[in-house]
Formats: C-alpha cells, sequence, structure tokens
C-alpha cells in the first residue's frame, strides 16, 4: 500500500517539470507511505513518477518504487497488492526471457507480466491497485484502477500536463487554477453522500472509474476501456445449482481470498464487530494454526437511542476464534477532536459520519503494532444484508404491477398537491412515472424535491432540469445491456458495485485507514468471489424473506449460531443523540456560514431543516460540505 503521482505531457509544447513537481505531490502523501519517497523522470521530461512506500510485501530497498524493467523501457508507480503474485511469477520465470532484480515483489511481477502479454496483463492480477506506467518502447502512458474500485486515483489535465496522484491535495499542490466546486457534482453529492465517478467537487479534477484503464498516446490520443465486468465472467452453473453446492463453492472462494490477503511481510489483524461479515472473517483468517490472530473493535461510551453497542458480540468471537481482542469506547469529543482532520484526510466529502469510528479502529490497530488490517466491506451489497433492500424490492415489484401510467401521473399530482411532494414515497413515485428504477442507491441522502428546494435559485436555473439519476444512467444502461438475470436485486447489487462501494465505503476505509498508515484489505470484494455471488439468481438470495440467506448456510458452523441469527444492526455513529446538544449548535453554524458566503445553498430552508429532528442524520451531509469547503476551498 502506498502513493503514487506523477504527470504525463499531452502537448508537446508543455512546460517543463522539474523534480520539484514531483517532490511537493510526494510530501502530500506520506501518511500512505511513511517508510520512503522516490520520484523518476523520464529523460525527455515526457513524464515523471513519485511513490511513498508502506512496506508491506519485500521489505528490501529492491522493492522500492518507482521501478523499472532491466532496459528501463517500463517504469511503474503502483499502490495496492496483488495477491497472486507469487502464482503469475512462477508463470513468468518458467518463460526464461525475465532478469529480476527482487526476491518477492509484486511491483515487479506487474513489470514483467506487462512486458509479457501487454495491457491483458490485468486479466491475471488478483488484488487492489491503481497503476501508472510508462512504455518508452511504445511511448504510451497508461492509469489503471482495480475492478471494484478498492484503491482511489485522481487526475487532471491543466495547460497539456496530466497530473494524477492517489489524493486530491497532492494535485492541488501543483494546480495553477485556484480550487473551484464543481455544482453539478455537488448536487449528485446531495444524493449519493459522495460523488459519482468521473467527477469530483472540485472542478476540473476526475476520478478514474472502477475497472477501467486509459492509455495516453504520444500524438494526443486517450484511450479509456472497461477491462472488466462482472456480467462477462459469472459461473452459469451455479444459477440451477442446490444449497449445499452453492454453501461449498461459495466457502471455498472465501476461504481462499482471506488466505491470499493474509500474506504479509509485516503483522496483519482483523476489524471486528461482531457481525457475520466481520466474524466470518475472523474465523477464517484464525485458521493455520499460524498464531492469534489481533482482533478490534470500536463502541461508545453509553448506549444511546440510535445505536447501542454491539461490543459484546465481537468479544465472544474473539475468544470463539483465541483471538486477542482490544477496544476503544468513543464520545463526543472524540469526534470534535477528529473532524479537522477528518475533512483533510477526505480530500472531498465523504458523508458518511462511520468515518469517525473507522479512524479510531485503524488507529488502535496501528498503535497495537499492525500494519495491514482485513475489513468486512461488501458482503451486504452482494447477498441483500440492508433491512432498507427489503423495502425497495417490494417498491419495485409494486411498480411491476401493469397500472396505467395516467394512474400513476395522477397519483403523483395528488401527493404533490396534497403537501407531500417532499416525501420519499413521493420520489419513489416521481421515478417510477419518469421510467427510471426506484432504487437509485443503497445510501441516499436527500430527495430530488429537497435537493430542489436546499440549493439556492441560481444553482437551481444553472441546472436546469438535471437530475442526478443521469449520473448514474450509464450504469444502469450497461446493466440492461450486459445482465443475463436483469433482477431488482441484481440492479440493486450492480448499482451499488459501481458506485457507493467504490465512492463511498471503501473510499472511507481507505482514507480513514491510510490517515494512520494502515493497509486494509477486503476479501469479499475478491472479484472471483463477487463473480460467484452475483452468478446466484435472485430467489436464491431473497428466499423466505431473510437477509443474507445464502451467506448464512454457507458459513454456519464457521462461526456461532447466535451470531448468525441474530437482528442486524450496522456499523454507525449516534450522529441523531449528538445532535441534540454541541453537535447540532456546530453543524448549523458552519452549514449556514456556508449557504451565505458561497450563494450554493438556500440558506433559509437549510435553516428551516435544523428546526426538524427529524432530519439530524441528513445534516450531516450538509456539515460534511461546509467543512470541506473551507478548508480546501474558502
Amino acid at each position: 500500500m502506498c502513493g503514487i503521482c506523477g504527470f504525463y505531457k499531452t502537448a508537446s509544447n508543455a512546460k517543463h517539470i522539474n523534480e520539484q513537481y514531483l517532490n511537493v505531490m510526494n510530501e502530500q502523501m506520506v501518511l500512505r507511505g511513511p517508510d520512503g519517497g522516490n520520484i523518476w523522470l523520464e529523460s525527455e521530461n515526457r513524464c515523471g513518477l513519485g511513490h511513498r512506500r508502506l512496506s508491506i510485501i519485500d521489505l528490501s530497498n529492491n522493492a522500492s518504487q518507482p521501478m523499472s524493467n532491466e532496459d528501463g523501457s517500463i517504469v511503474i508507480a503502483f499502490n495496492g497488492e496483488i495477491y497472486n503474485h507469487m502464482e503469475i511469477r512462477k508463470e513468468l520465470e518458467e518463460k526464461e526471457n525475465h532478469i529480476w532484480k527482487t526476491d518477492h515483489s509484486d511491483t515487479e511481477v506487474i513489470i514483467h507480466a506487462y512486458e509479457e502479454w501487454g495491457i491483458a496483463c490485468l486479466e491475471k492480477l488478483r488484488g487492489m491497485f491503481a497503476i501508472a506506467l510508462w512504455d518508452g518502447r511504445k511511448k504510451e502512458f497508461i492509469l489503471v484502477r482495480d475492478r471494484i474500485g478498492i484503491k482511489p486515483l485522481y487526475y487532471t489535465i491543466e495547460n497539456g500536463i496530466l497530473t494524477f496522484a492517489s489524493e486530491i491535495k497532492a494535485i492541488l499542490k501543483v494546480m495553477e487554477r485556484k480550487p473551484q466546486i464543481n455544482v453539478k457534482a455537488m448536487y449528485d453529492y446531495l444524493s449519493f453522500l459522495t460523488t459519482p465517478c468521473e467527477d469530483t467537487l472540485f472542478e476540473g479534477i476526475k476520478k478514474l472509474r472502477p475497472a477501467m484503464y486509459m492509455v495516453f498516446g504520444e500524438n494526443g490520443s486517450v484511450i479509456e476501456k472497461r477491462y472488466w465486468d462482472v456480467w462477462e465472467h459469472t459461473h452459469e452453473e451455479l444459477y440451477h445449482a442446490d444449497d449445499k453446492t452453492i454453501s461449498e463453492a461459495l466457502l471455498e472462494e472465501l476461504r481462499t481470498a482471506v488466505k491470499l490477503r493474509k500474506e504479509a511481510d509485516v503483522p496483519v489483524g482483523v476489524f471486528l464487530s461482531g457481525g457475520i461479515d466481520s466474524s466470518t472473517n475472523a474465523a477464517l483468517f484464525s485458521e493455520g494454526g499460524q498464531g492469534s490472530v489481533k482482533a478490534f473493535c470500536i463502541g461508545y461510551d453509553q448506549d444511546y437511542e440510535s445505536y447501542q453497542n454491539e461490543n459484546h458480540y465481537a468479544k465472544m468471537m474473539a475468544k470463539e476464534c483465541g483471538a486477542e481482542y482490544y477496544e476503544r469506547l468513543l464520545n463526543q469529543e472524540d469526534l470534535f477532536d477528529f473532524l479537522p482532520e477528518m475533512v483533510r484526510l477526505q480530500d472531498e466529502p465523504i458523508a458518511d459520519p462511520v468515518c469517525i469510528p473507522v479512524y479510531y479502529v485503524s488507529k488502535l490497530a496501528r498503535d497495537n503494532g499492525i500494519v495491514v488490517a482485513q475489513v468486512g466491506e461488501g458482503s451486504d451489497e452482494l447477498f441483500w444484508g440492508y433491512q432498507g433492500w427489503k423495502t425497495f424490492l417490494k417498491i419495485e415489484k409494486l411498480n411491476d404491477v401493469p397500472v396505467p401510467m395516467i394512474l400513476k401521473r395522477m397519483g403523483l399530482w395528488g401527493l404533490n398537491h396534497a403537501g407531500r411532494a417532499h416525501a420519499v414515497y413521493t420520489e419513489w413515485l416521481r421515478r417510477a412515472v419518469n421510467h427510471q428504477p426506484v432504487f437509485w442507491s443503497g445510501a441516499e441522502a436527500f430527495t430530488e424535491y429537497d435537493k430542489r428546494h436546499i440549493v439556492s435559485d441560481r444553482v437551481r436555473k444553472r441546472l436546469g432540469d438535471y437530475t442526478s439519476f443521469e449520473a448514474i444512467r450509464p450504469t444502469y444502461d450497461r446493466f440492461m445491456d450486459k445482465a443475463w438475470e436483469k433482477s431488482h436485486l441484481n440492479w440493486m447489487t450492480y448499482a451499488d458495485l459501481n458506485h457507493r462501494l467504490p465512492e463511498l465505503l471503501l473510499m472511507r476505509v481507505d482514507k480513514m485507514s491510510m490517515g494512520v498508515s494502515l493497509e486494509c484489505r477486503v476479501p469479499f470484494l475478491d472479484h472471483k468471489f463477487v463473480e460467484l455471488a452475483m452468478s446466484i439468481p435472485q430467489s436464491k438470495k431473497t428466499e423466505d424473506n431473510v437477509s443474507k440467506t445464502v451467506l448464512k448456510k454457507a458459513v454456519r458452523g464457521i462461526i456461532p449460531d447466535e451470531l448468525i441469527d441474530r437482528k442486524k444492526q450496522g456499523f454507525g455513529v449516534p450522529v441523531y443523540d449528538w445532535f441534540k446538544g454541541r453537535l447540532g449548535t456546530e453543524m448549523k453554524e458552519k452549514t449556514l456560514h456556508f449557504a451565505g458566503e458561497t450563494g450554493l445553498l438556500d440558506a433559509d430552508y437549510v435553516g428551516g431543516l435544523f428546526e426538524k429532528q427529524e432530519y439530524a442524520s441528513q445534516l450531516w451531509y450538509l456539515f460534511n460540505l461546509s467543512l470541506w469547503w473551507e478548508t480546501y476551498i474558502l
């Protein structure tokens, strides 16, 4: 795990760039790579690479980056881990035409794999990665982001120069133009709690989409291509398989994914909440008799109305698998102590307050000697794990009933004129009337009605008839084109695999953990496991209306029944309770200041929301936006 940065001249007459350009960006990412930093400049100043190193696999100096092949024609800066690198290396060594300088560096494996197979080598990589590669033979510069989007990669093109980095703050340090707010992206943020790819909240700075690569040619050409889609790699034999076959296939692949993610030359641990996902992770991790695993849990100083601690379940699981258990209990002061650093680490708002406990559990692990931790993200999306998804599935099925469209339009008209335009069910009906899926994301902040009133008149006029469905429309179109079972649940999973997971849940893990120089690995989002999970029909996943029924069958006997059968509670933060005190006062002050100074929000409407207790959790999203503006734009 590391931080990467660099540049490539897309125009031949672009200005000369010196080492300082790369050093300045590298300095912004020290927490991503506290173990060293290096840069490389191409001899004719066409491109350059920077790298900050967090040493995890092959700790020798020979494995430092940027790294080149034996003749210097290929140079790479790489952030992430390739879990099957030894398998690929063995295949390459049998060809006897590659010269190796390291003992077991996964970075060097990528270089020689690219030499051997070109860009098609991506098909062989099993892991998480953001890659920048210079091919001096073809005079091509390549950027790649992993299939699921576990690792971030940002870029901008300014005055004929492509600049990229693992963190936006690194790009900002060398940009010539003053940072500006991307208004359309802000509007989408108010729906999705984050900015959907390829936008960021910074005008002119973009994110490379998951499972995509870009090739910049010497003549100014740019090729952007998707190299993986889950629907092209599903397993037809699982679609008609019985429960036993499905359970065995899932458990075998998950066991492999966990085992691969144990590999490191530094200490590895697990995050443990006591839910099915983290408990399964801990159980599989502890297999093999390699000593006790260290498990880390976060709770709060008391049980709140909006969140009750689950630490006793985590302790139960730690005892079950013989883990060394560590926990920390947070209070409201911990939130205030961390807020400035949270905003700095986020780069752009990730409006999920769970960033706070993720940071503190990461710090707990790092303070106790752990450099790599396994986490449980992804299971809920793959196996119908959210309670809210049951509601969405019911609504989508109701929308399938052949009711004349004129009746739906009349119903929508009636709700609007009855003063219910702001209600979420009115928004769902509006989507149905507009031939859109009811489900847009597993995490939505405000309805289109609320958003139209939250933003200022100036913003409304600028956006015209735009709705945030446009941000996910390409994903929906791709789903309708590729999915062999176009079920509502498959759409819900596919939507979140492409948006909420990579840009919200995985970014909160990446940015908060890297804030303490900790690498997090995600076994449930191993792409081979995802391909298996997406091969299972909706009818199996929703059998008997039991959430995660497929996964529960697969792991029964691996973890205690009490943990499998207990009521699910998501990882959360008691924002609703804390809103009643100092937090609510500060949220209102900061948000209204942002509204007044920028003219982007309707201060009167937003002020009215602060008088409604039911909006407490949602107002955190506006607060996060306001803090970001103060830190990066003001």
